[in-house]
């Protein structure tokens, strides 16, 4: 039995924001949900131009940073493992309904949390879970584009992926 730890977030897009862990880093993942690179990994790879996580490191342990990637102003692409970006305005995934008042910067922020173990009763869990497994259709589009093992073909999807926890690296 892991013990129940509540966390107070306090950074740029939470102020008091308080949530339960409740089962252990990395463990007790729903049965179908089975990414491929840990939130550390998909950091040390470069996501989202360095920009995601700079304010909020201390609500994750600090191993996820030392070799992280991070921007130290703007997101810069060429921390992206790819050297592209592949993402889409915040704005975006507001306007598409994607974003859940608990974790306003989305599925990222959703995954590192559930990573350390936090679980939500409401569905959330469940409705990024499914979002999580609908991305793996980029898998099969790289891997019916692109010779194997590749890394040149198709940058932007296969930073997307990456960024969705899949190790396009390997495809």
């Amino acid at each position: 039995m892991t013990k129940r730890t509540t966390i107070i977030v306090h950074d740029r897009m939470q102020q008091g924001y308080c949530y339960d862990r409740v089962a252990g880093s990395g463990a007790d993942f729903a049965e179908d949900f089975r990414p491929e690179l840990t939130p550390a990994e998909m950091l040390e790879l470069g996501v989202f131009g360095g920009k995601y996580m700079t304010d909020c490191r201390a609500e994750f342990p600090a191993e996820w940073f030392a070799s992280a990637r991070l921007a130290s102003g703007k997101a810069d692409k060429a921390l992206n493992y790819f050297g592209v970006l592949a993402s889409k305005p915040l704005s975006y995934w507001l306007e598409k309904g994607w974003i859940h008042p608990d974790d306003p910067r989305g599925w990222f922020q959703w995954y590192c949390r559930y990573y350390s173990g936090r679980r939500m009763e409401d569905g959330e869990d469940e409705r990024q879970i499914a979002r999580w497994k609908a991305f793996r259709r980029h898998v099969a589009q790289v891997q019916r584009n692109c010779e194997p093992g590749d890394p040149f073909c198709r940058p932007r999807q296969r930073q997307a992926l990456l960024q969705w926890a899949y190790d396009s690296r390997t495809i």
